[in-house]
């Protein structure tokens, strides 16, 4: 039998690329060892990855079933949720007031959307054999800076629903009061970066196929642990680290003045989370049920690692010219890329550690995928955004 590599290497390029699309999407959920986690991920996958429900230029309808939990005693709780909602409505804000007569030209030198090396395009041309304009360059870069902001957009529509949902469903009532401030967070989320892709850069990307699967997998989950857990742990955590690298890099001042806005508003998202997650994972669930969460979790992790391949802008510009692998490794090497990786999981690995789903068991799985070095960072309920901006301006870029 052939095995993947020699199948794809006898076909022609563009077949060979689908086709490797295939067995990297096959390879994700074949590897996963918990068959309650296959059927809770399994189906979302299919839609997301084979039937690329996403990319279809129409609505996605997805079905939801969870309950709705109802208090009619609204007791206080819990003191430090309701702490947190009282930051939350101190630190609400008008997107109206950004400075959208801001002149953006994302072709302009003297103040870049992203640095020159964040792609290492010399590694690029050296792979193709050619060597790149200046204005390719620029274009590329381009392209790369709106399938980011793109992605950032899908995710924070997907994080506008699913607060609807976890603000149903928890069973806290000061947590049903603080999630209603995250529903105004998202959705003012939403519109700037709407607004920015539209008015200022005019481009937008389909949602990537592994962001599909996660916000799809949580939209159809009826437990609100499983809600709590992907969207307040996993995406936001790991946005939280995308938004600070763009927030690093990038000089262009409207851009850095929103991502400034939203990483206040994450930090508390992400906080929120940690609060909601770490007594109910740790003293409510059997072993079983903690062992499934932590298992979901390292497959997500996966998934948004791979999230960032950034595969769109690969089959828009090199398709043909050189494989998905070729691609993935140029990815994966990036100055860029290495840096969203690591301010990524720094934020994500400490808030699974703090909620109790990094046991000794489930270690070494993240060892063996480089995400350990990342287990002493300091989790959301002990970083505040005042601090963790005062990092990012401090933190030298690249």
């Amino acid at each position: 039998m052939l095995d993947s590599a020699r199948l794809t290497h006898l076909l022609p390029n563009k077949m060979r690329s689908q086709v490797d699309s295939y067995f990297e999407a096959l390879s994700v959920f074949t590897q996963i060892r918990d068959p309650r986690v296959l059927r809770s991920l399994g189906p979302s996958g299919i839609r997301g990855m084979l039937l690329h429900r996403g990319r279809q230029n129409e609505p996605t309808k997805i079905p939801c079933n969870y309950m709705a939990h109802f208090d009619w005693n609204y007791p206080a709780d819990q003191p430090a949720m309701a702490e947190l909602y009282r930051r939350a409505k101190q630190g609400q804000w008008d997107s109206d007031e950004m400075p959208w007569d801001t002149n953006v030209d994302p072709f302009n030198h003297e103040i870049p959307l992203l640095p020159d090396n964040f792609l290492d395009p010399q590694s690029l041309a050296d792979e193709l054999g050619t060597k790149f304009t200046n204005k390719e360059l620029a274009e590329l870069r381009f392209s790369v800076v709106c399938w980011l902001l793109s992605q950032f957009l899908h995710g924070e529509q997907g994080a506008l629903f699913a607060a609807c949902q976890v603000t149903e469903a928890v069973q806290f009532f000061d947590g049903k009061m603080y999630g209603a401030t995250q529903v105004m967070d998202e959705g003012r989320h939403v519109e700037v970066f709407n607004r920015y892709l539209d008015q200022k850069l005019g481009r937008l990307y389909r949602i990537n196929d592994n962001l599909f699967v996660i916000i799809d997998s949580l939209m159809t989950d009826s437990r609100w642990d499983m809600k709590f857990l992907g969207m307040q742990i996993m995406v936001e955590g790991l946005a939280l680290g995308a938004f600070g690298v763009i927030y690093k890099v990038t000089q262009e001042p409207l851009l850095r003045a929103i991502l400034e806005r939203v990483i206040q508003d994450e930090a508390r998202h992400v906080h929120y989370g940690v609060l909601a997650l770490r007594e109910h994972i740790t003293t409510q669930l059997t072993e079983r049920e903690r062992q499934e969460r932590e298992d979901w979790a390292f497959e997500v992790a996966i998934l948004m690692r791979n999230r960032f391949m950034i595969y769109e802008v690969y089959e828009e510009w090199f398709e043909g010219l050189m494989t998905r692998e070729h691609w993935r490794r140029f990815i994966t090497n990036a100055p860029g890329m290495k840096m969203f990786r690591q301010v990524m999981f720094s934020r994500l690995v400490p808030n699974l550690r703090a909620i109790g789903l990094l046991s000794d068991r489930i270690i070494p799985y993240y060892e063996q995928v480089g995400l350990m070095q990342y287990f002493n960072g300091v989790a959301a309920d002990n970083l505040s955004s005042e601090q963790m901006l005062r990092e990012l301006d401090g933190a030298v870029a690249l």
